[in-house]
């Protein structure tokens, strides 16, 4: 298989480390606009030899990620930038008729005039738009295949087929117990990212009512996360799961609830307060004359990269999917889960836990198209797609995943 990855970031350069071990990639061209960063990822592979190179490409250039994919003789192409630059990479991987995944799906927009009751623009309905081109190319799109989205969904599936007869609930629960040195405010993932899923009306399903709406960080809940992390306090926010998984698993109500913290909510509060989350361009003088600039990209630049953070993190992370239903007549509700200890994927493959717990799951989504078990044409979600194979291959990867019965 031959792969254009586009983005050399935290979770692109850990792709190319989980890639490099596994004899079904063919070749990799790790492109991003910075190209020292492509180059960064693919010198650190030296020992691969010529099944990675680096390449300078412009995510929202389609015609140029086109012609790249074509030259490049690409099956597929992943897609590691943030949501930004989803429709110009999905709409390029078809014009030139490969595959293509993402980690996150194109990007929603609030209720006009009732953002925290009715839906939008939700996430994915950009790409849903062109779901029969996809069908008719014979080509797979497969989205949301990260960890969450991702691992997630193929936990919902996993259920739905071996574990319930009914579902009553799916909810992805994601907490973790992890620290940097040094720093106040230091996110474990983009920022850009986070303040887009944090600080937009949250998305919850109800078979009855359909896709709604609720506040930003509603309902707040405190779950108990496995090996060691402990109780967590999760609330909703936006995330693909909840528009993807009823889609292909009948279920009455999907959520989605991630462990923020007092501290990390009220910062985020301060930034919209600010408007500092905003992406709409502000002109700002410098010595050189008035610039434009999104405050949400100044944020970004303010604070670290959360790639680099690797050496100053302990702790764990842990993404799971809480299911409650019916086996057999009787009540069962279960956790099935994947916990990442940072110590240990700093130590096995230079990247920090909530990076590489989220880049080893396209790649093994990746070895199973190129095996054929994973096909189709069309857009789908991870759940559409047997699960029990994906499991058993994370497992051999050497990060296997848990179920725990909570009743």
């Amino acid at each position: 298989m031959r792969v254009l990855l586009v983005g050399a970031g935290g979770v692109g350069t850990a792709v190319t480390r989980i890639a490099a071990r596994r004899d079904f990639l063919t070749h990799m061209t790790v492109a991003d606009y910075d190209l020292s960063r492509a180059e960064s990822a693919v010198a650190a592979l030296e020992e691969h030899g010529s099944r990675f190179s680096a390449l300078r490409l412009d995510a929202s250039d389609e015609d140029a990620v086109r012609r790249a994919l074509v030259e490049e003789r690409c099956d597929v192409l992943l897609n590691a930038t943030d949501p930004r630059f989803v429709m110009p990479l999905f709409r390029a991987a078809l014009a030139a008729g490969t595959h293509y995944l993402d980690m996150a799906m194109s990007l929603s927009s609030p209720h006009s005039t009732d953002p925290y009751e009715r839906c939008g623009v939700k996430l994915g309905d950009e790409q849903f738009e062109l779901a029969g081109e996809w069908e008719r190319s014979g080509r797979l799109a497969l989205a949301g295949m990260g960890v969450e989205p991702g691992l997630s969904d193929v936990f919902a599936r996993y259920a739905a087929d071996e574990l319930f007869d009914e579902i009553e609930e799916i909810g992805v629960r994601d907490g973790a117990d992890l620290t940097v040195e040094g720093y106040d405010f230091a996110p474990s993932f983009s920022i850009w990212t986070t303040i887009e899923e944090c600080l937009n009306p949250p998305v919850v399903y109800e078979k009855e009512r359909g896709w709604f709406t609720t506040a930003p960080f509603s309902e707040p809940e405190v779950f108990d996360f496995p090996e060691g992390i402990g109780p967590v306090e999760c609330v909703n926010v936006e995330h693909e799961e909840v528009l993807l998984i009823p889609r292909w698993v009948d279920a009455r109500r999907v959520t989605f609830k991630y462990g923020l913290g007092d501290d990390f909510i009220a910062k985020l509060k301060v930034l919209h307060e600010l408007g500092l989350d905003s992406t709409t361009e502000v002109t700002v003088p410098s010595p050189g004359g008035p610039v434009q600039v999104s405050p949400r990209d100044v944020v970004a630049a303010c604070l670290p990269d959360p790639a680099t953070l690797g050496d100053r993190m302990t702790g764990k992370t842990c993404a799971g999917t809480w299911v409650k239903g019916v086996k057999d007549g009787a009540d069962r509700e279960v956790y099935l889960y994947h916990v990442v200890d940072n110590q240990w994927s700093m130590r096995e493959y230079g990247s920090q836990a909530v990076v590489w717990q989220t880049a080893i799951n396209p790649v093994i989504a990746l070895e199973l198209i190129a095996d054929g078990i994973w096909s189709g044409s069309g857009l789908v979600g991870p759940e559409a797609l047997p699960p029990r194979p994906f499991l058993d291959l994370l497992t051999a990867y050497g990060s296997p995943w848990g179920l725990r019965e909570e009743i």
